[in-house]
């Protein structure tokens, strides 16, 4: 027992001391969008270069505060990184988000006891980002969920690697990773640019609302993504996934095979007043056990408790609210198409997307279609915001056709600082076309949410 303590001690030590003599080089991020440089090393200090198999000299690590996972107003895809590397560098990330709504909601359904809901405050939630810049253009990232609404345990996003240079010094390969981006791992895919703007669990400082689309188009899958950037704002990406959320070797009832996902598009800054964006993304994966394109977020809605049933309130499994998850379980083919425009202080987005697939029991496919815009016009410096939002979602889900579901929100904004955030939502959501046994027949909810956002 003593020889245990001893080593155990010894490894707090050794983990200690980076950070403690780092205490005068940290740096904290205070924009989330700001690419933070490499902390400078000591020229004196001798290194083993002769063998990447050479023992490891214990030496302090850079410890940086902010991680790109929290993204920045206006990021899409994050830059290339620098070709400069100082050593390795650990970057230390996190979000927390806390909600407080005043929602009412009602039905037309027969038969369906509607759950009383009342103003309060929603579960808090957080991430928790860890990254390393391991060589020249070479990172890792770590991402996980302190808590949230479907999980309130700590729980792994995914983990993944990003490659912007050659790990060998070969002119052709550093000519081509000039243009070139890898990521691999089990990762948030690059599919439309909607997943950009959305709230993560904790992390919600890119969302002017408080909620996500409808038809909300976010997973995690394991798999590669290569993309190739060009003149003039261009760029173009094509990647191969597993097709599922989770790792599966099991052989079942539906075959598995890989799915397929690519984007094209620009952006480009056309003069200092006026930005412009348009991508084009599809994803498709003809078989797999699980289909997650619509269902993959495992964080929940930010709109709690409505239109639900007393038993579901009592502890049911509903935790995403207000969205629709067409049900396509086992074969999909997905297309969304994304404007963004900076004029001034004013940003437009749009999404337009078409989705049709089935499950392994359908004999048919079905189709679903999502209209989306967002206006948003900023002042005083980015501080403040008000914005404008339109989303409605048509098709069949489920066994039923022709249905609706649309929504309206307003929203107003003050960052306090880059990382902290609080903003406001007065939201109305309608559905149409259910069938009278469905707790959405005729079925509406309304009120306001109020959010306040920390993400470094």
């Amino acid at each position: 027992m003593r020889t245990l303590n001893r080593a155990l001690l010894s490894l707090a030590v050794l983990a200690a001391a980076p950070l403690a003599a780092q205490t005068n080089q940290m740096a904290v991020n205070t924009a989330p969008a700001a690419d933070t440089p490499a902390a400078a090393t000591d020229s004196t200090t001798p290194r083993k270069a002769a063998s990447i198999l050479a023992p490891t000299v214990m030496a302090p690590v850079p410890v940086v505060v902010g991680s790109p996972a929290a993204g920045a107003i206006g990021e899409f895809e994050p830059a290339k990184q620098g070709s400069e590397f100082n050593g390795l560098q650990l970057q230390i990330g996190g979000a927390f988000a806390q909600t407080f709504q005043a929602l009412d909601h009602e039905t037309d359904a027969a038969n369906v006891a509607m759950g009383n809901i009342r103003p309060g405050f929603n579960l808090a939630s957080a991430n928790l980002n860890i990254g390393a810049q391991l060589a020249r253009g070479i990172r890792v990232d770590l991402e996980s969920y302190m808590a949230s609404r479907h999980h309130n345990e700590f729980w792994v996003k995914g983990g993944f690697a990003t490659i912007d240079a050659s790990p060998f010094d070969v002119p052709v390969l550093n000519r081509i990773m000039e243009y070139t981006t890898i990521r691999a791992g089990h990762m948030e895919i690059n599919y439309g640019d909607a997943h950009f703007r959305r709230s993560d669990n904790g992390n919600t400082i890119r969302n002017p609302f408080i909620e996500n689309y409808i038809l909300d188009a976010f997973t995690t899958e394991i798999g590669a993504e290569v993309m190739v950037r060009g003149p003039y704002g261009a760029f173009i990406m094509g990647g191969v996934t597993s097709g599922e959320n989770k790792g599966n070797i099991k052989e079942g009832a539906v075959d598995a095979s890989p799915a397929y996902l690519g984007k094209l598009g620009f952006d480009r800054q056309l003069s200092p007043m006026l930005r412009v964006r348009l991508t084009g993304s599809m994803y498709s994966a003809e078989s797999s056990p699980a289909v997650t394109l619509y269902g993959g977020d495992r964080t929940g809605s930010r709109y709690w408790g409505v239109m639900e049933d007393t038993t579901s309130l009592k502890g049911g499994t509903a935790f995403t609210n207000g969205r629709v998850n067409p049900a396509f379980a086992n074969e999909i083919t997905a297309r969304q198409i994304n404007p963004y425009i900076e004029l001034g202080n004013l940003e437009l987005f749009g999404v337009m997307e078409w989705a049709s697939g089935k499950s392994a029991k359908e004999e048919e496919r079905r189709e679903v279609r999502q209209l989306a815009g967002d206006v948003v016009y900023r002042l005083l410096g980015d501080r403040l915001y008000v914005g404008a939002r339109y989303n409605r979602v048509t098709g069949d889900w489920s066994s039923q056709t022709d249905l609706t579901v649309t929504r309206r929100a307003l929203s107003a904004g003050w960052f306090l600082t880059r990382n902290l955030l609080t903003k406001a939502e007065y939201v109305q959501q309608d559905y149409d076309g259910f069938a009278a046994t469905d707790i959405r027949n005729g079925g509406k909810f309304n009120g306001f949410a109020i959010e306040g956002v920390i993400a470094f």
